[in-house]
């Protein structure tokens, strides 16, 4: 069974979603604040976290930013409708995925579980290697290096780097990516622009002017390769 964090001040939030999650087959823990969660997450890491980015003391984001120092742990923030700059940012500091409030339940519950399955089907994948002069990625360990230097890569960084280096050469529309490596029929676009923004920061020599992952004006990404 699955374990999932919920980080809420809200405690009728924390009870629905609670419910709903529990419905869906997860073990659910709920904390109310981001000192709380970062305790909680040192002591017993979960498979998920569900983090509001509005929370008392420690906000959101900055939980999100101490998270993805220590862990690749998925994350699905919850947002306030038209709240874009927060959202866009929680995307930067490698949150998986975003639900805005007010939200319906059942599609929180659907999002976690699709996350959840998307990255244990990643992790059960055959191994196999995957390399781009001195950028190397171990699909079956989920592990990638650059220059012998081991990147920290995102679950979804991850995956977005393996579809990238599987498919060299073909330009791919944001959409296309939202549905090939979110698994999102429908989706807020930056998404994509956020993580690809992110990958190259980490696996181009200056992420100004990308050899690897190029902008195609019009279409979208391809990935040409380093130089």
């Amino acid at each position: 069974m699955d374990r999932v964090l919920v980080v809420d001040d809200d405690v009728v939030v924390r009870d629905v979603v609670r419910r709903y999650l529990e419905l869906a087959g997860h073990e659910v823990e709920l904390v109310g604040d981001g000192e709380a969660a970062l305790r909680r997450f040192a002591e017993r890491e979960p498979d998920l976290v569900v983090l509001d980015l509005m929370l008392p003391g420690v906000d959101g984001l900055e939980v999100c930013r101490r998270l993805r120092r220590r862990s690749a742990v998925p994350v699905v923030m919850l947002t306030a409708l038209g709240e874009e700059e927060d959202r866009i940012a929680g995307l930067r500091l490698g949150a998986d995925d975003y639900v805005t409030k007010p939200f319906s339940p059942r599609e929180l519950a659907l999002r976690v579980t699709s996350v959840l399955r998307r990255s244990k089907a990643a992790a059960v994948r055959s191994p196999s290697v995957l390399a781009d002069g001195g950028l190397r990625v171990d699909v079956g360990a989920r592990s990638a290096s650059l220059d012998g230097v081991e990147l920290a890569l995102t679950t979804r960084e991850f995956d977005l780097l393996v579809f990238f280096l599987a498919h060299r050469g073909t330009a791919f529309s944001r959409t296309d990516l939202l549905s090939r490596v979110w698994g999102w029929e429908f989706g807020d676009q930056s998404t994509v622009t956020v993580h690809v923004r992110r990958l190259r920061e980490k696996v181009e020599a200056d992420p100004a002017r990308p050899v690897r992952i190029a902008t195609v004006w019009g279409v979208g990404y391809r990935y040409d390769g380093g130089a």
